[in-house]
């Protein structure tokens, strides 16, 4: 018998529960955290349940999609991979009704009036997607463009991550055993400044979630992270962005978060992966924003030097004929 919409949601979301425990676990969370960082745009959710179903996952799209937007075919046997899609509906239900002051309003004979209203439901339904690996066809188009790899490349890539940072950053010499700090007050970033182009870009994206979620220094005691939860959050968010730029780092904090994730409850890591996932997707929309604009700045300024190149060449071209010859030409 087939199973209704609702027991395979149900399905879905107690493996996700499961996951969500199981990626904290040595070994798993480095490869979770690559996944996320390809699916940066998805949520925390459905990047978990890509995980456990195909963590070598790249690109994603439904059996027609896959025909009509790219020209290519799911091919024969392969398993679809189960992730939630939205699927709100309307719903009609009878409200009381209240006046501006929020107390009851009532009719002559003293009953609370009321009124229908229209009302949206969230809910889920279970969608089945392919991984390109799972299809043939036409060549996909380059789908990013490799963010590091040369210095040029380093340069803009770090302009980039200025930009993209809200608290000003500094390059200072520092201990050894510091790459980095986030000053709660004066708002500002300090990196060591001889370490390797890795090493810098890592410490700066460290710091960068620092600034971004832990400048609560003002909060409720209560509402306030220990420090072993803000130091995973950045070394996560850190490691995610830079898996999604190619940028290769160590793995010397996976078991560290390991036994940081041993004692914690089911709704607190939930909660830490949501965190980690919506920063790392932030971050990566800014730098990708930042990046575009540093490369249109840069053609701009080529085109502008070419031509001023071309206006050099044609004075030099125009005083070497007007030498010759007393009869001007343009060459513009």
């Amino acid at each position: 018998m087939q199973k209704s919409t609702k027991e395979r949601v149900k399905e879905i979301t107690d493996d996700l529960e499961k996951g969500i425990r199981e990626v904290f676990e040595s070994g798993r969370y480095e490869k979770y955290l690559r996944t996320m960082s390809r699916f940066h745009g998805y949520s925390m959710n459905n990047t978990i349940l890509i995980h456990l179903q195909k963590p070598d996952a790249t690109l994603i799209a439904g059996y027609r999609a896959w025909q009509e937007k790219f020209h290519r075919n799911v091919m024969k046997g392969e398993k679809g991979i189960q992730i939630l899609a939205p699927a709100p509906f309307k719903k009609t239900v009878t409200m009381d009704v209240y006046d501006a002051h929020h107390n009851p309003i009532m009719d002559i004979d003293g009953n609370q009036v009321q009124r229908e209203q229209e009302i949206v439901i969230p809910a889920f339904k279970p969608v089945t997607v392919f991984d390109v690996s799972q299809t043939d066809g036409e060549p996909l188009p380059m789908l990013a463009k490799t963010l590091v790899g040369n210095v040029e490349q380093y340069s803009t890539f770090l302009q980039a991550l200025q930009r993209a940072s809200a608290a000003p950053i500094a390059f200072e010499d520092l201990p050894s055993n510091l790459d980095g700090f986030f000053n709660l007050k004066d708002k500002s970033i300090t990196i060591r400044s001889d370490m390797s182009e890795v090493q810098t870009v890592c410490a700066i994206i460290h710091e960068v979630t620092h600034s971004r979620l832990h400048d609560n220094k003002d909060a409720p005691p209560e509402e306030r992270k220990d420090s072993r939860t803000m130091e995973v959050e950045a070394e996560s968010v850190a490691y995610a962005v830079c898996a999604y730029y190619g940028i290769e780092t160590g793995e010397n904090s996976f078991g560290y978060i390991a036994s940081w994730s041993k004692d914690k409850e089911l709704p607190e890591l939930k909660k830490s992966l949501e965190t980690i996932s919506r920063t790392a997707s932030d971050l990566i929309t800014d730098i990708d924003r930042e990046w575009e604009t540093l490369e249109k700045l840069q053609t701009t300024s080529l085109d502008a030097a070419s031509v001023s190149d071309r206006l050099e060449q044609c004075r030099k071209m125009t005083a070497v004929q007007n030498r010759a010859t007393p009869r001007k030409e343009a060459c513009l």
